[in-house]
């Protein structure tokens, strides 16, 4: 379904003067008739006009139907008689085929997203499933043009190491062709969040939570250090762009996908904090080590460039195990003063 934007007058306020002047004039020819009715030789004149004025007045309100207001960056998909007319897209009041009827299926649909409000009507009666609710008054059927955040819900999925993650993302998106998203998906919201889902599914399945060794995200069949904390800009930029093939059919844009929460699971999160833990005080402890390693060897150095001492291979051996002792030693080491000889 290709769309096709109606470049219609915006004659709205003149057809609303023209109907209310017919609905004067009718009611003026009612009660002309009403008043000639008396007069024998004017009866069927007066009959006539009478017939004429109460018909108009019956039916006149159906031309209103054909007046119809949009706001910017709103939209109307109309139909004829079940055929696809057109679709208006600028602001502005407008006179159209009162017999028109628009579309949006749409419109109906609750989500987790900016724009989608109740609008105050206080209707009790709402049916909610999934991530969707409908309510039963009626609605405006008007397609939004503006751009729309999608809050998805967080969502359990387990990473390429099998460890189960919770993440959560944010979409900008907006409708580009709304006969796309009228005609080809039978609701382009709840299609949206469901595709929404699934790519985020299949992205993260391709990365480790952190940085994991062997691990191929490119594809290239190569090793690399992506991860979902640590290239969280590239698999957000992944994830847009498998949600825009998959909507791409509904006439929807995907402008920006954005990771909003990312988290261990519950039920392993204690375990990876300390294994995160254990790493950083390892990584703690090889840094001290090589500083006290480069330490004790500029101690001997300096030992034997300035003659102060002559220590033989065992006192050697013993310095540096007490020099590594003091330098790597979690607490202030208690000194010892040695009063006797050396030997």
């Amino acid at each position: 379904m290709k769309e096709k934007v109606l470049n219609q007058r915006r004659n709205g306020l003149a057809m609303l003067g023209l109907i209310i002047l017919l609905y004067v004039v009718g009611i003026g020819i009612l009660i002309l008739g009403a008043n000639l009715s008396d007069d024998g030789a004017m009866g069927a004149f007066s009959v006539v006009l009478v017939v004429v004025g109460a018909i108009w007045i019956t039916v006149g309100w159906v031309p209103l139907m054909g007046l119809k207001i949009l706001k910017p960056q709103e939209a109307l998909v109309l139909t004829l008689f079940g055929n696809y007319v057109g679709t208006l897209k600028k602001e502005g009041f407008y006179y159209v085929n009162p017999f028109c009827g628009s579309v949006n299926p749409a419109a109906k649909t609750r989500l987790s997203q900016s724009g989608d409000v109740d609008g105050g009507s206080g209707n009790p009666l709402r049916i909610s499933y999934g991530q969707a609710s409908l309510s039963g008054d009626g609605v405006s059927k008007k397609i939004s043009l503006k751009v729309m955040t999608l809050n998805n819900s967080r969502q359990k999925i387990n990473d390429c190491l099998g460890n189960p993650v919770e993440i959560g993302i944010a979409v900008m998106w907006r409708v580009v062709d709304t006969a796309k998203a009228v005609f080809n998906v039978d609701n382009y919201k709840e299609y949206l969040s469901l595709q929404c889902d699934s790519a985020l599914r299949d992205i993260v399945r391709i990365y480790p939570y952190d940085v994991a060794p062997n691990v191929d995200t490119t594809g290239d069949g190569i090793a690399d250090e992506g991860s979902l904390r640590g290239s969280s800009e590239v698999v957000a930029s992944r994830i847009r762009n498998e949600i825009q093939q998959k909507v791409a059919d509904a006439g929807l844009e995907i402008l920006e996908a954005r990771i909003t929460y990312l988290a261990y699971a519950p039920e392993i999160a204690a375990v990876m904090l300390q294994r995160q833990q254990a790493s950083a005080i390892i990584d703690a402890r090889k840094m001290i080590v090589d500083g006290a390693v480069g330490m004790v060897e500029l101690a001997l150095e300096r030992l034997n460039e300035k003659h102060t001492v002559e220590l033989d291979e065992e006192r050697k051996a013993a310095m540096v195990s007490n020099l590594l002792v003091v330098l790597c030693g979690n607490h202030d080491a208690q000194p010892v003063v040695n009063s006797g000889s050396l030997y």
